[in-house]
């Protein structure tokens, strides 16, 4: 009997390429078919087959107050009625610049915009506008987006295909791209005795979440931020996943790293196409009308999206939010741990805030090369004994997982024991 998934599935691939809207949404990586979700609810969601799972992925990370949270559906009700937009300021568009401005104090003047690619292409123009240089420094394994000068060896879909630059980016737009290894500091070194010069940015995301989660060494962090002020270059934090989401502050508060520009989405949207980037003051006026670095968008600070986020980011300041969050990733990813360990399954994780990992290797990764010897057939079948014990975990090796504060301390038990039952029988 064809699932209403299945059907949906078949019909979807005659008009959409691959059926997605987004590659990852496909389950190439892990094979079969990708589930087609009707509704969430706190830490759930429901398929088109009306089976439930605990919901691990949250949207890609968007979901920290869970699903449907009601303070969030009564902003964004009240929003729609008063106008789903203008392409025009409003005092709403003002006060999540404001609240953005106080929670981290790296940025002085902020521009909204609508995701996280055009948060990054838009950082990268600018740094370049700024400096009047060129060259792009990037991470293998890290994804900014998919803008032309950022898909070179890139992270998330692209690397799940085991494509690691796309078709249809012009080697001479490649080229101002340089590739160094995520986490190594003499890398970055050299590269900037080589050429510092050319180089207007350096972009990275300090939590690597997309080529699964690896965390920043911290002589690796020391390195980017001092070779960058040495050499004029200006410091990029891709928060779009981090921001809001392994601290109030970010990565940037956690790791006590302060970046010259940041871009921050997902989160700050509260489920609904939100992001932004900002800065330094003096960068930021480069920025049309005030300077000469163009950007626009007719649906920047959409004030639906904004009222989603404003509420979101105002809950994620409750007492006790983030220690919570933490507290219910750690023990997610211990208890797996303890329970492949027990069967004798070479398997590690980790987690960072509402972030975390899991690894079919015995160490814990720090950089692509090491990601890619992790055992991915091990992960798929892994994710498809999840997904039948009603678990949902990223369709993918190489994404980072996500925990939200409307998952409970049974949620997360009942996660490790059906890992458990699925470990006691692996072969």
């Amino acid at each position: 009997m064809t699932s209403h998934n299945e059907e949906l599935f078949i019909e979807s691939q005659k008009v959409i390429p691959g059926g997605v809207n987004s590659p990852v949404r496909a389950f190439r990586s892990v094979g079969g078919t990708p589930l087609f979700f009707q509704r969430g609810q706190g830490a759930y969601v429901w398929d088109a087959d009306g089976k439930k799972y605990t919901d691990f992925v949250g949207s890609w990370g968007p979901m920290i107050v869970g699903h449907c949270h009601p303070e969030v559906v009564k902003a964004v009700q009240d929003a729609a009625a008063q106008g789903l937009g203008f392409g025009a300021p409003t005092a709403t568009e003002l006060e999540l610049a404001n609240l953005l401005c106080k929670i981290l104090p790296s940025i002085e003047m902020v521009r909204l915009v609508s995701s996280g690619t055009e948060a990054t292409m838009s950082a990268i123009r600018l740094a370049r506008g700024f400096t009047g240089r060129s060259r792009i420094i990037k991470f293998e394994g890290c994804y900014h987006g998919h803008s032309d000068g950022l898909l070179v060896k890139a992270g998330s879909g692209a690397l799940t295909f085991g494509q690691p630059s796309s078709s249809g980016v012009p080697a001479e737009i490649a080229a101002l791209t340089t590739v160094l290894d995520y986490n190594d500091a003499a890398g970055l070194e050299k590269a900037f005795a080589e050429f510092g010069n050319e180089i207007a940015a350096v972009i990275v995301e300090p939590v690597a979440g997309n080529m699964n989660l690896v965390t920043p060494k911290r002589d690796f962090l020391d390195a980017m931020r001092n070779l960058c002020t040495k050499h004029g270059a200006v410091l990029i934090l891709d928060e779009v996943m981090t921001g809001f989401r392994v601290s109030l502050q970010g990565a940037q508060g956690h790791y006590g790293i302060k970046p010259d520009l940041v871009t921050l989405g997902k989160v700050m949207g509260g489920g609904l196409p939100a992001a932004a980037f900002g800065g330094r003051r003096d960068i930021m006026n480069c920025l049309a009308p005030l300077g000469a670095v163009y950007q626009a968008g007719t649906l920047s600070g959409n004030p639906v999206a904004v009222a989603a986020g404003l509420t979101t980011l105002k809950l994620v300041q409750a007492p006790g939010f983030y220690d919570k969050l933490s507290k219910l990733a750690k023990q997610l990813t211990e208890g797996l741990t303890a329970s492949a360990h027990k069967h004798g399954i070479a398997f590690c994780a980790q987690s960072v805030g509402g972030m975390f990992g899991l690894y079919f290797s015995q160490s814990l990764p720090t950089s692509y090369a090491e990601v890619m010897q992790c055992d991915k057939e091990a992960f798929n079948r892994f994710f498809h004994a999840m997904l039948d014990a009603g678990h949902y975990l990223a369709p993918s090796a190489f994404e980072a997982g996500f925990v939200s504060a409307a998952h409970t301390e049974a949620d997360i038990a009942a996660t490790i024991a059906a890992a458990d039952k699925i470990f006691a029988g692996w072969k």
